[in-house]
Protein backbone atom coordinates (compact mmCIF):
# COMPACT_ATOMS: atom_id res chain seq x y z
CA UNK A 1 0.00 0.00 0.00
CA UNK A 2 1.28 3.44 -0.95
CA UNK A 3 0.43 6.05 1.65
CA UNK A 4 -0.59 9.60 0.76
CA UNK A 5 0.98 12.61 2.46
CA UNK A 6 -0.33 16.18 2.40
CA UNK A 7 2.23 18.93 3.04
CA UNK A 8 0.80 22.35 3.84
CA UNK A 9 3.23 25.11 2.87
CA UNK A 10 5.95 25.39 0.24
CA UNK A 11 8.68 27.20 2.17
CA UNK A 12 12.00 25.50 3.00
CA UNK A 13 10.45 23.19 5.62
CA UNK A 14 7.58 22.06 3.40
CA UNK A 15 9.59 21.68 0.20
CA UNK A 16 12.36 19.75 1.94
CA UNK A 17 10.00 17.47 3.88
CA UNK A 18 8.00 16.75 0.72
CA UNK A 19 11.17 15.92 -1.22
CA UNK A 20 12.47 13.53 1.41
CA UNK A 21 9.07 11.83 1.70
CA UNK A 22 8.57 11.35 -2.02
CA UNK A 23 12.01 9.73 -2.13
CA UNK A 24 10.69 7.25 0.43
CA UNK A 25 8.04 6.16 -2.08
CA UNK A 26 5.03 8.06 -0.71
CA UNK A 27 2.45 9.90 -2.79
CA UNK A 28 3.05 13.49 -1.71
CA UNK A 29 0.88 16.52 -2.44
CA UNK A 30 2.08 19.97 -1.43
CA UNK A 31 -0.27 22.97 -1.30
CA UNK A 32 1.14 26.50 -1.16
CA UNK A 33 -1.05 29.57 -0.84
CA UNK A 34 1.26 31.86 -2.86
CA UNK A 35 2.55 31.58 -6.39
CA UNK A 36 6.33 31.40 -6.42
CA UNK A 37 8.60 33.28 -6.60
CA UNK A 38 7.36 35.39 -3.71
CA UNK A 39 9.19 37.73 -1.32
CA UNK A 40 10.02 36.49 2.19
CA UNK A 41 12.16 37.75 5.04
CA UNK A 42 14.96 35.64 6.55
CA UNK A 43 17.76 35.76 4.01
CA UNK A 44 20.78 34.76 6.10
CA UNK A 45 21.72 31.04 6.14
CA UNK A 46 23.99 29.02 8.43
CA UNK A 47 26.73 26.55 7.41
CA UNK A 48 24.88 23.73 9.22
CA UNK A 49 22.24 23.92 6.46
CA UNK A 50 24.71 23.27 3.63
CA UNK A 51 24.82 19.44 4.07
CA UNK A 52 21.01 19.30 3.99
CA UNK A 53 20.89 21.41 0.83
CA UNK A 54 23.49 19.08 -0.65
CA UNK A 55 21.36 16.04 0.22
CA UNK A 56 18.36 17.71 -1.41
CA UNK A 57 20.46 18.08 -4.55
CA UNK A 58 20.03 21.86 -4.86
CA UNK A 59 23.54 23.13 -4.11
CA UNK A 60 24.45 23.52 -7.82
CA UNK A 61 21.38 25.73 -8.37
CA UNK A 62 22.10 27.74 -5.23
CA UNK A 63 25.71 28.28 -6.24
CA UNK A 64 24.62 29.26 -9.75
CA UNK A 65 22.08 31.77 -8.42
CA UNK A 66 24.84 34.21 -7.51
CA UNK A 67 23.92 34.56 -3.85
CA UNK A 68 26.35 36.43 -1.59
CA UNK A 69 28.83 34.20 0.22
CA UNK A 70 28.63 34.65 3.99
CA UNK A 71 31.83 33.90 5.90
CA UNK A 72 30.46 34.87 9.31
CA UNK A 73 28.98 37.85 11.14
CA UNK A 74 30.14 41.31 12.14
CA UNK A 75 28.66 42.94 15.23
CA UNK A 76 28.60 46.03 17.40
CA UNK A 77 27.59 44.24 20.56
CA UNK A 78 28.81 43.58 24.08
CA UNK A 79 31.32 45.83 25.86
CA UNK A 80 33.19 47.10 22.79
CA UNK A 81 31.63 49.95 20.76
CA UNK A 82 33.78 49.00 17.76
CA UNK A 83 32.71 46.30 15.25
CA UNK A 84 34.11 42.81 15.65
CA UNK A 85 33.75 39.67 13.52
CA UNK A 86 33.68 35.93 13.93
CA UNK A 87 33.96 33.47 11.07
CA UNK A 88 32.44 30.07 10.43
CA UNK A 89 35.84 28.61 9.48
CA UNK A 90 36.91 28.87 13.13
CA UNK A 91 34.51 26.08 14.14
CA UNK A 92 33.24 24.57 10.90
CA UNK A 93 36.20 23.92 8.55
CA UNK A 94 34.12 21.50 6.47
CA UNK A 95 31.55 24.19 5.64
CA UNK A 96 33.35 27.50 6.19
CA UNK A 97 30.69 29.63 4.50
CA UNK A 98 26.96 29.96 4.05
CA UNK A 99 24.92 32.28 1.82
CA UNK A 100 22.90 35.47 2.02
CA UNK A 101 19.99 34.54 -0.23
CA UNK A 102 17.06 36.22 -1.86
CA UNK A 103 14.29 34.14 -0.39
CA UNK A 104 12.07 34.53 -3.45
CA UNK A 105 14.71 32.76 -5.55
CA UNK A 106 15.95 30.39 -2.83
CA UNK A 107 12.51 29.12 -1.87
CA UNK A 108 11.56 28.75 -5.53
CA UNK A 109 14.62 26.55 -6.12
CA UNK A 110 13.56 24.23 -3.29
CA UNK A 111 9.93 24.09 -4.44
CA UNK A 112 10.88 23.38 -8.07
CA UNK A 113 13.23 20.66 -6.87
CA UNK A 114 10.37 19.03 -4.95
CA UNK A 115 8.27 19.00 -8.14
CA UNK A 116 11.14 17.50 -10.15
CA UNK A 117 11.51 14.76 -7.51
CA UNK A 118 7.86 13.80 -7.99
CA UNK A 119 5.90 15.89 -5.48
CA UNK A 120 2.51 17.09 -6.75
CA UNK A 121 2.92 20.83 -6.15
CA UNK A 122 -0.19 23.02 -6.13
CA UNK A 123 0.60 26.72 -5.88
CA UNK A 124 -2.00 29.43 -5.28
CA UNK A 125 -3.80 26.86 -3.13
CA UNK A 126 -4.58 27.75 0.46
CA UNK A 127 -5.32 25.22 3.18
CA UNK A 128 -8.08 26.61 5.40
CA UNK A 129 -8.83 23.80 7.83
CA UNK A 130 -7.57 20.41 8.93
CA UNK A 131 -10.21 17.76 9.65
CA UNK A 132 -10.02 15.19 12.44
CA UNK A 133 -12.01 11.97 12.77
CA UNK A 134 -13.90 10.84 15.86
CA UNK A 135 -10.71 9.51 17.45
CA UNK A 136 -8.87 12.83 17.00
CA UNK A 137 -6.74 11.72 14.07
CA UNK A 138 -5.96 14.23 11.29
CA UNK A 139 -7.39 12.73 8.11
CA UNK A 140 -7.96 15.53 5.59
CA UNK A 141 -7.75 19.26 4.88
CA UNK A 142 -9.94 21.75 3.08
CA UNK A 143 -8.05 23.68 0.41
CA UNK A 144 -9.01 26.34 -2.08
CA UNK A 145 -7.22 27.11 -5.33
CA UNK A 146 -7.67 30.73 -6.35
CA UNK A 147 -11.37 31.48 -6.86
CA UNK A 148 -12.31 27.83 -7.32
CA UNK A 149 -14.69 26.06 -4.97
CA UNK A 150 -13.12 24.59 -1.79
CA UNK A 151 -12.20 20.91 -1.93
CA UNK A 152 -11.16 18.29 0.58
CA UNK A 153 -7.88 16.38 0.29
CA UNK A 154 -7.64 13.17 2.32
CA UNK A 155 -4.24 12.00 3.55
CA UNK A 156 -2.68 9.30 5.67
CA UNK A 157 -0.49 11.97 7.27
CA UNK A 158 -0.45 15.78 7.24
CA UNK A 159 2.76 17.78 7.51
CA UNK A 160 2.01 21.31 8.70
CA UNK A 161 4.70 23.55 7.21
CA UNK A 162 2.43 26.59 7.05
CA UNK A 163 5.00 28.88 8.69
CA UNK A 164 3.95 31.50 11.19
CA UNK A 165 0.36 31.05 10.01
CA UNK A 166 0.52 27.78 11.97
CA UNK A 167 -2.69 26.23 10.66
CA UNK A 168 -2.89 23.24 13.03
CA UNK A 169 -1.22 25.08 15.90
CA UNK A 170 -3.82 27.83 15.82
CA UNK A 171 -6.70 25.46 15.14
CA UNK A 172 -5.80 23.35 18.20
CA UNK A 173 -4.55 26.32 20.29
CA UNK A 174 -1.08 24.79 20.61
CA UNK A 175 1.01 27.96 20.29
CA UNK A 176 2.74 29.47 23.34
CA UNK A 177 4.56 32.79 23.06
CA UNK A 178 7.94 33.32 24.70
CA UNK A 179 7.78 36.26 27.12
CA UNK A 180 11.54 36.79 26.90
CA UNK A 181 11.42 37.58 23.18
CA UNK A 182 8.25 39.60 22.66
CA UNK A 183 9.88 41.67 19.97
CA UNK A 184 8.78 43.35 16.79
CA UNK A 185 10.73 43.85 13.57
CA UNK A 186 10.42 46.55 10.92
CA UNK A 187 12.37 45.99 7.72
CA UNK A 188 12.81 47.05 4.13
CA UNK A 189 15.37 46.85 1.31
CA UNK A 190 18.00 49.36 0.24
CA UNK A 191 19.96 49.76 -2.98
CA UNK A 192 23.40 51.31 -3.16
CA UNK A 193 24.36 51.07 0.51
CA UNK A 194 27.95 50.58 1.60
CA UNK A 195 29.23 47.09 2.34
CA UNK A 196 31.62 46.07 5.07
CA UNK A 197 35.28 46.00 4.04
CA UNK A 198 36.72 42.70 2.79
CA UNK A 199 36.85 39.92 3.86
CA UNK A 200 33.67 40.72 5.82
CA UNK A 201 31.77 42.26 2.89
CA UNK A 202 29.45 39.23 2.72
CA UNK A 203 28.77 39.09 6.46
CA UNK A 204 25.53 39.97 8.14
CA UNK A 205 26.07 43.16 10.16
CA UNK A 206 24.30 43.44 13.52
CA UNK A 207 24.42 46.62 15.60
CA UNK A 208 23.00 47.10 19.07
CA UNK A 209 21.56 50.54 19.74
CA UNK A 210 19.42 52.18 22.43
CA UNK A 211 16.03 50.64 21.62
CA UNK A 212 17.11 47.27 20.19
CA UNK A 213 19.29 46.09 17.36
CA UNK A 214 19.53 46.38 13.59
CA UNK A 215 20.55 44.01 10.84
CA UNK A 216 22.03 44.65 7.41
CA UNK A 217 22.25 41.67 5.07
CA UNK A 218 24.11 42.11 1.75
CA UNK A 219 22.20 40.56 -1.15
CA UNK A 220 23.01 40.30 -4.86
CA UNK A 221 22.61 43.26 -7.26
CA UNK A 222 23.75 45.82 -4.69
CA UNK A 223 20.65 45.28 -2.50
CA UNK A 224 20.62 45.08 1.31
CA UNK A 225 17.95 43.76 3.64
CA UNK A 226 17.83 46.14 6.59
CA UNK A 227 15.69 45.77 9.70
CA UNK A 228 15.37 46.85 13.31
CA UNK A 229 14.22 44.63 16.19
CA UNK A 230 12.59 46.41 19.14
CA UNK A 231 10.34 45.62 22.10
CA UNK A 232 6.85 44.86 20.78
CA UNK A 233 4.91 46.77 23.47
CA UNK A 234 7.14 49.83 23.26
CA UNK A 235 6.93 49.81 19.46
CA UNK A 236 3.13 49.59 19.55
CA UNK A 237 3.04 52.73 21.68
CA UNK A 238 5.40 54.53 19.33
CA UNK A 239 3.58 53.42 16.18
CA UNK A 240 0.29 54.77 17.54
CA UNK A 241 1.54 58.26 16.82
CA UNK A 242 3.55 57.80 13.62
CA UNK A 243 3.66 55.81 10.43
CA UNK A 244 5.77 52.64 10.10
CA UNK A 245 7.99 54.51 7.64
CA UNK A 246 8.67 57.38 10.04
CA UNK A 247 9.27 54.97 12.92
CA UNK A 248 11.68 52.89 10.80
CA UNK A 249 13.66 55.92 9.66
CA UNK A 250 13.92 57.30 13.21
CA UNK A 251 15.20 53.97 14.52
CA UNK A 252 17.83 53.69 11.79
CA UNK A 253 19.04 57.22 12.53
CA UNK A 254 19.75 56.12 16.11
CA UNK A 255 22.22 53.53 14.89
CA UNK A 256 25.77 54.63 14.20
CA UNK A 257 27.42 52.43 11.63
CA UNK A 258 24.26 51.07 10.04
CA UNK A 259 23.07 54.61 9.33
CA UNK A 260 26.46 55.44 7.81
CA UNK A 261 26.30 52.35 5.57
CA UNK A 262 22.88 53.47 4.31
CA UNK A 263 23.87 57.10 3.72
CA UNK A 264 24.62 56.36 0.07
CA UNK A 265 21.62 54.11 -0.49
CA UNK A 266 17.94 54.52 -1.21
CA UNK A 267 15.02 52.57 0.24
CA UNK A 268 13.33 50.43 -2.40
CA UNK A 269 9.91 49.90 -0.84
CA UNK A 270 7.74 50.71 2.16
CA UNK A 271 8.81 49.15 5.47
CA UNK A 272 7.04 46.00 6.65
CA UNK A 273 6.25 44.93 10.21
CA UNK A 274 6.50 41.45 11.73
CA UNK A 275 5.07 40.92 15.22
CA UNK A 276 5.28 38.21 17.90
CA UNK A 277 8.42 36.53 16.66
CA UNK A 278 9.14 33.91 19.29
CA UNK A 279 6.92 30.98 20.25
CA UNK A 280 6.79 27.23 20.71
CA UNK A 281 3.98 24.67 20.51
CA UNK A 282 2.59 22.54 23.31
CA UNK A 283 2.80 19.54 21.01
CA UNK A 284 4.76 19.00 17.78
CA UNK A 285 3.34 15.61 16.82
CA UNK A 286 -0.21 14.32 17.02
CA UNK A 287 -2.19 11.46 15.58
CA UNK A 288 -1.90 11.88 11.83
CA UNK A 289 0.00 15.18 11.81
CA UNK A 290 3.38 16.75 12.51
CA UNK A 291 4.51 20.38 12.78
CA UNK A 292 7.73 21.54 11.10
CA UNK A 293 9.63 24.81 10.72
CA UNK A 294 7.92 27.99 11.83
CA UNK A 295 4.63 26.12 12.18
CA UNK A 296 6.20 24.38 15.18
CA UNK A 297 8.29 27.11 16.77
CA UNK A 298 10.24 30.25 16.04
CA UNK A 299 13.04 31.91 17.95
CA UNK A 300 14.36 35.46 17.85
CA UNK A 301 16.26 35.96 14.54
CA UNK A 302 19.53 37.16 16.10
CA UNK A 303 21.43 34.08 14.90
CA UNK A 304 19.65 33.54 11.57
CA UNK A 305 18.31 30.20 12.76
CA UNK A 306 14.98 30.17 10.89
CA UNK A 307 15.92 28.40 7.66
CA UNK A 308 18.19 25.97 9.48
CA UNK A 309 15.47 24.92 11.92
CA UNK A 310 13.11 24.57 8.96
CA UNK A 311 15.47 22.30 7.01
CA UNK A 312 16.63 20.20 9.97
CA UNK A 313 13.06 19.68 11.16
CA UNK A 314 12.13 18.60 7.62
CA UNK A 315 14.77 15.87 7.76
CA UNK A 316 13.48 14.68 11.14
CA UNK A 317 9.81 14.96 10.16
CA UNK A 318 10.23 12.94 6.96
CA UNK A 319 12.03 10.22 8.93
CA UNK A 320 9.27 10.26 11.54
CA UNK A 321 6.35 10.07 9.09
CA UNK A 322 8.03 7.23 7.21
CA UNK A 323 8.53 5.30 10.45
CA UNK A 324 5.08 6.08 11.85
CA UNK A 325 3.32 4.75 8.76
CA UNK A 326 5.52 1.72 8.12
CA UNK A 327 6.54 0.71 11.65
CA UNK A 328 3.60 1.32 13.98
CA UNK A 329 5.58 0.23 17.05
CA UNK A 330 7.86 3.23 16.50
CA UNK A 331 5.07 5.80 16.20
CA UNK A 332 4.83 6.99 19.81
CA UNK A 333 8.48 6.63 20.90
CA UNK A 334 9.72 8.25 17.66
CA UNK A 335 7.31 11.16 18.20
CA UNK A 336 8.96 11.78 21.55
CA UNK A 337 12.42 11.65 20.02
CA UNK A 338 11.40 14.00 17.18
CA UNK A 339 10.23 16.51 19.76
CA UNK A 340 13.38 16.10 21.85
CA UNK A 341 15.71 16.55 18.88
CA UNK A 342 13.83 19.52 17.48
CA UNK A 343 13.50 21.27 20.84
CA UNK A 344 17.16 20.59 21.61
CA UNK A 345 18.08 22.76 18.63
CA UNK A 346 15.43 25.33 19.51
CA UNK A 347 16.62 25.63 23.13
CA UNK A 348 20.24 25.99 22.09
CA UNK A 349 19.40 28.93 19.83
CA UNK A 350 17.11 30.34 22.53
CA UNK A 351 19.73 30.12 25.25
CA UNK A 352 22.32 31.60 22.92
CA UNK A 353 20.06 34.55 22.08
CA UNK A 354 19.16 35.05 25.73
CA UNK A 355 22.85 35.03 26.63
CA UNK A 356 23.67 37.63 24.00
CA UNK A 357 20.81 39.89 25.07
CA UNK A 358 21.89 39.61 28.71
CA UNK A 359 25.55 40.31 27.88
CA UNK A 360 25.20 43.50 25.83
CA UNK A 361 26.47 46.62 27.59
CA UNK A 362 26.46 49.13 24.72
CA UNK A 363 23.24 50.68 26.11
CA UNK A 364 21.30 50.79 29.38
CA UNK A 365 17.89 51.52 27.90
CA UNK A 366 14.67 49.74 28.89
CA UNK A 367 15.08 47.28 26.00
CA UNK A 368 18.44 46.02 27.28
CA UNK A 369 17.67 46.24 30.99
CA UNK A 370 14.55 44.12 30.49
CA UNK A 371 16.60 41.43 28.76
CA UNK A 372 19.24 41.09 31.46
CA UNK A 373 17.22 38.28 32.88
CA UNK A 374 16.91 36.31 36.07
CA UNK A 375 16.34 32.69 35.09
CA UNK A 376 13.47 30.64 36.40
CA UNK A 377 13.72 27.05 37.69
CA UNK A 378 12.12 25.61 34.55
CA UNK A 379 15.04 26.98 32.53
CA UNK A 380 17.59 24.83 34.38
CA UNK A 381 17.63 21.69 32.20
CA UNK A 382 18.05 23.37 28.79
CA UNK A 383 20.47 25.85 30.31
CA UNK A 384 22.69 23.11 31.74
CA UNK A 385 22.72 21.44 28.34
CA UNK A 386 23.61 24.74 26.71
CA UNK A 387 26.48 25.36 29.13
CA UNK A 388 27.79 21.88 28.38
CA UNK A 389 27.60 22.56 24.64
CA UNK A 390 29.34 25.93 24.95
CA UNK A 391 32.05 24.47 27.16
CA UNK A 392 32.73 21.86 24.49
CA UNK A 393 33.36 24.49 21.83
CA UNK A 394 36.83 25.71 20.78
CA UNK A 395 37.83 29.08 22.31
CA UNK A 396 36.52 31.00 19.28
CA UNK A 397 33.35 28.94 18.95
CA UNK A 398 30.03 30.16 17.60
CA UNK A 399 28.49 30.54 21.05
CA UNK A 400 31.70 31.48 22.83
CA UNK A 401 32.22 34.98 21.44
CA UNK A 402 29.96 36.43 24.11
CA UNK A 403 32.42 35.38 26.80
CA UNK A 404 35.04 37.62 25.25
CA UNK A 405 32.96 40.42 23.71
CA UNK A 406 30.04 40.72 26.11
CA UNK A 407 29.41 40.84 29.82
CA UNK A 408 27.76 37.49 30.38
CA UNK A 409 25.83 36.74 33.59
CA UNK A 410 28.34 35.68 36.26
CA UNK A 411 26.64 32.35 36.94
CA UNK A 412 26.86 31.46 33.26
CA UNK A 413 30.57 32.32 33.05
CA UNK A 414 31.18 30.35 36.24
CA UNK A 415 29.19 27.41 34.87
CA UNK A 416 31.17 27.29 31.63
CA UNK A 417 34.47 27.65 33.50
CA UNK A 418 33.55 24.83 35.88
CA UNK A 419 32.61 22.49 33.05
CA UNK A 420 35.77 23.30 31.11
CA UNK A 421 38.01 22.85 34.14
CA UNK A 422 36.41 19.52 34.95
CA UNK A 423 36.70 18.38 31.36
CA UNK A 424 40.40 19.40 31.27
CA UNK A 425 41.01 17.54 34.53
CA UNK A 426 39.36 14.41 33.17
CA UNK A 427 41.26 14.63 29.89
CA UNK A 428 44.53 14.87 31.77
CA UNK A 429 43.59 12.01 34.08
CA UNK A 430 42.64 9.82 31.12
CA UNK A 431 45.90 10.41 29.27
CA UNK A 432 48.07 7.34 29.24
CA UNK A 433 45.25 4.98 30.21
CA UNK A 434 45.31 3.26 26.82
CA UNK A 435 48.39 1.64 25.35
CA UNK A 436 47.86 2.06 21.63
CA UNK A 437 50.70 -0.30 20.80
CA UNK A 438 49.55 -3.02 23.18
CA UNK A 439 45.87 -2.42 24.09
CA UNK A 440 45.78 -5.57 26.20
CA UNK A 441 48.36 -3.95 28.53
CA UNK A 442 46.39 -0.70 28.98
CA UNK A 443 46.24 0.60 32.60
CA UNK A 444 42.55 1.31 32.04
CA UNK A 445 41.84 -2.42 32.17
CA UNK A 446 42.61 -2.54 35.90
CA UNK A 447 40.41 0.39 36.89
CA UNK A 448 36.79 0.19 38.05
CA UNK A 449 34.32 2.51 36.27
CA UNK A 450 31.41 4.11 38.16
CA UNK A 451 28.54 5.70 36.27
CA UNK A 452 27.49 9.26 37.20
CA UNK A 453 24.21 9.86 39.03
CA UNK A 454 21.33 10.24 36.60
CA UNK A 455 22.93 8.33 33.73
CA UNK A 456 20.59 5.93 31.97
CA UNK A 457 20.84 3.54 29.06
CA UNK A 458 17.73 3.02 26.97
CA UNK A 459 16.52 1.47 23.77
CA UNK A 460 15.18 4.44 21.81
CA UNK A 461 14.46 5.41 18.21
CA UNK A 462 17.46 6.93 16.43
CA UNK A 463 17.80 8.43 12.98
CA UNK A 464 18.80 5.85 10.39
CA UNK A 465 18.69 5.97 6.60
CA UNK A 466 15.70 8.21 6.02
CA UNK A 467 13.70 6.85 8.94
CA UNK A 468 13.85 6.13 12.64
CA UNK A 469 15.09 2.77 13.85
CA UNK A 470 15.72 1.23 17.23
CA UNK A 471 19.10 1.96 18.77
CA UNK A 472 20.94 2.35 22.09
CA UNK A 473 21.12 5.80 23.72
CA UNK A 474 22.98 6.93 26.85
CA UNK A 475 21.45 9.97 28.56
CA UNK A 476 22.68 12.20 31.37
CA UNK A 477 21.46 15.38 33.08
CA UNK A 478 23.67 17.54 30.83
CA UNK A 479 22.63 15.58 27.73
CA UNK A 480 18.97 14.72 28.30
CA UNK A 481 18.43 14.08 24.60
CA UNK A 482 20.97 11.28 24.82
CA UNK A 483 23.95 10.11 22.80
CA UNK A 484 23.64 7.20 20.41
CA UNK A 485 26.16 4.41 21.01
CA UNK A 486 26.95 1.15 19.28
CA UNK A 487 25.52 -2.15 20.44
CA UNK A 488 28.90 -3.20 21.86
CA UNK A 489 29.39 0.05 23.83
CA UNK A 490 25.81 -0.19 25.11
CA UNK A 491 26.45 -3.76 26.28
CA UNK A 492 29.62 -2.61 28.08
CA UNK A 493 27.87 0.37 29.73
CA UNK A 494 25.02 -1.89 30.82
CA UNK A 495 27.47 -4.07 32.73
CA UNK A 496 29.11 -1.22 34.68
CA UNK A 497 28.15 -1.78 38.32
CA UNK A 498 30.84 0.15 40.18
CA UNK A 499 32.28 -3.13 41.53
CA UNK A 500 34.09 -4.83 38.67
CA UNK A 501 37.18 -3.70 36.78
CA UNK A 502 37.17 -2.94 33.08
CA UNK A 503 39.06 -6.18 32.53
CA UNK A 504 36.33 -8.18 34.27
CA UNK A 505 33.58 -6.35 32.38
CA UNK A 506 35.25 -7.08 29.05
CA UNK A 507 35.84 -10.71 29.94
CA UNK A 508 32.11 -11.14 30.49
CA UNK A 509 31.17 -9.08 27.43
CA UNK A 510 33.55 -10.88 25.07
CA UNK A 511 33.06 -14.36 26.47
CA UNK A 512 33.02 -16.80 23.59
CA UNK A 513 34.33 -14.27 21.06
CA UNK A 514 37.33 -15.64 19.10
CA UNK A 515 40.65 -14.06 20.04
CA UNK A 516 41.26 -12.30 16.68
CA UNK A 517 37.90 -10.52 16.99
CA UNK A 518 38.68 -9.66 20.62
CA UNK A 519 41.85 -7.93 19.52
CA UNK A 520 39.88 -5.94 16.94
CA UNK A 521 37.16 -4.89 19.40
CA UNK A 522 39.39 -4.03 22.37
CA UNK A 523 40.87 -0.67 21.18
CA UNK A 524 37.47 0.69 20.21
CA UNK A 525 35.83 -0.34 23.49
CA UNK A 526 38.64 1.16 25.56
CA UNK A 527 38.49 4.40 23.58
CA UNK A 528 34.72 4.58 24.01
CA UNK A 529 35.08 4.10 27.77
CA UNK A 530 37.72 6.85 27.90
CA UNK A 531 35.35 9.23 26.06
CA UNK A 532 32.50 8.37 28.42
CA UNK A 533 34.79 9.28 31.30
CA UNK A 534 35.89 12.59 29.79
CA UNK A 535 32.24 13.48 29.05
CA UNK A 536 31.30 12.75 32.66
CA UNK A 537 28.99 9.84 31.92
CA UNK A 538 31.46 7.66 33.81
CA UNK A 539 31.92 9.61 37.03
CA UNK A 540 34.96 7.78 38.43
CA UNK A 541 37.72 5.43 37.36
CA UNK A 542 39.14 4.03 40.57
Amino acid sequence: MTHSILVIGGGPAGSAAATFLVRQGFNVTLVERARFPREHIGESLLPASIPILDTLGVLPQIEAAGFTRKLGATMVWGRDPDPWSWRFAETNPRNPHAYQVERATFDHILLQNAAVEGVSVRENTRATQVHFDGDGRAVAATVQSGDAAPETISADWIVDASGQTGLIGRQLALREHDDLFRNLAVYSYFEGGQRLPEPDNGNIFIEAYEHGWSWAIPLPRDVMSVGVVVDAQWAAEQLAGQSPGDFYERQLKQTSRTAAMLSTGRMLDAPRIIRDWSYTSQRLVGDGYILVGDAACFIDPLFSSGVHLALSSAVLAAAYVSSALRQPDLREPAAEVYTQLYMQQYHQFREMAALFYASNRTSDSYFWQARRIVRQPDDVAPREAFIAAVAGQPPQGYERVVLERGEAPPDFVEGVAAVEQERARRTQAASGLIDNAWPSRSPLLDLTPVLAVGVSLARKPVIGDGQFEWGAVISSPSRPQGVQVSTAVAALAHRIDGQRSVRALLEELLDGVPDPQRQQLLPGLLTALRILYIDGIVEHLR
